[in-house]
């Protein structure tokens, strides 16, 4: 006979004859509550001023620029959808740094994740939902914005096929940015389960870095050694994903662009790092299960 994969525990009250969900079931409602709590849904008032504040700052230009657009009528949109993520993606990275925790680090610190481990739901199962989880509410984060943009170039008669072609260039490259964001603050968060700490590693990671990344970059074109910058832009999430988005004509300019081999080098070290982020989380959650 198939292993059940609903478990019901007899405690004593009156029992239980209806349908058992399984392991799919719970998964999608932790998804789903975690991205709920991810923009402070669901938790006390307080937890929703920070990440919709930051939503509000990172929207706010867009919506700006698309009125301007409109009342103008311009030809075109002052910058790309992926430049236009290149211009806010401190706020994205803030946002990163500070609902990461709220996903990772309190389920840790208070061992309410024992609750979740409890048969028939495996450690890699809330691992990997977690991370789906902010992911998720990176690219609602960052996709928001650029969908203004798109409508209003819309509404301003711009071409369709050019603006539909430019915002599926931008979404995957939001894609591709906010799996890696997930993966390195969703890792700082699941082993650094002090808030705090975990909010400073998150920033050091997405936001110093990237900083030295391109000063490093800029030396190095203002020096005449392009290839030395182009190799340190593999040091970063935000200079690879702005590297590819240079080499995919995405509308971003960066001091030394990655050309040939290096555009591959790119997109596989930011899958790398999307990867090893989802892999380490699933070792710290696989650990603390085992324990």
């Amino acid at each position: 006979m198939a292993d059940r994969a609903g478990v019901i525990h007899d405690l004593g009250y009156r029992h239980y004859d209806g349908p058992r969900d399984g392991v799919a079931t719970i998964a999608r409602t932790l998804f789903v509550t975690g991205l709920r709590h991810a923009f402070g849904l669901g938790r006390s008032g307080k937890s929703k001023i920070l990440p919709f504040l930051l939503l509000g700052l990172s929207t706010l230009p867009a919506a700006i620029v698309v009125g301007v657009v409109t009342l103008v009528g311009l030809s075109d949109l002052p910058l790309t959808y992926a430049g236009y993520t290149n211009q806010t993606q401190l706020l994205v990275s803030l946002f990163a740094a500070a609902q990461a925790p709220v996903l990772f680090s309190r389920d840790l610190r208070y061992r309410s994740i024992v609750l979740y481990l409890a048969r028939p739901l495996p450690a890699y199962v809330v691992a990997l939902t977690r991370w789906a989880s902010l992911t998720t509410a990176l690219l609602v984060f960052t996709v928001l914005p650029v969908l203004v943009l798109y409508a209003g170039g819309l509404l301003a008669g711009l071409d369709v096929s050019d603006q539909t072609t430019d915002l599926l260039k931008a979404v995957a490259l939001l894609l591709l940015v906010s799996s890696m964001l997930a993966g390195i603050t969703g890792f700082i968060s699941s082993v650094s389960l002090r808030r705090g700490f975990a909010v400073v590693g998150s920033i050091v990671a997405l936001v110093v870095v990237p900083g030295v990344v391109t000063a490093v970059q800029a030396i190095a074109s203002e020096e005449g050694a392009e290839q030395v910058g182009v190799a340190a832009g593999l040091a970063s999430p935000w200079s690879l994903t702005n590297g590819l988005a240079s080499a995919w004509d995405a509308g971003v300019e960066v001091f030394t662009p990655p050309e040939g081999g290096w555009v591959v080098a790119y997109l596989a070290v930011a899958v790398l790092i999307a990867g090893v982020g989802l892999a380490a989380i699933v070792a710290r959650f696989l650990k603390v299960g085992s324990q």
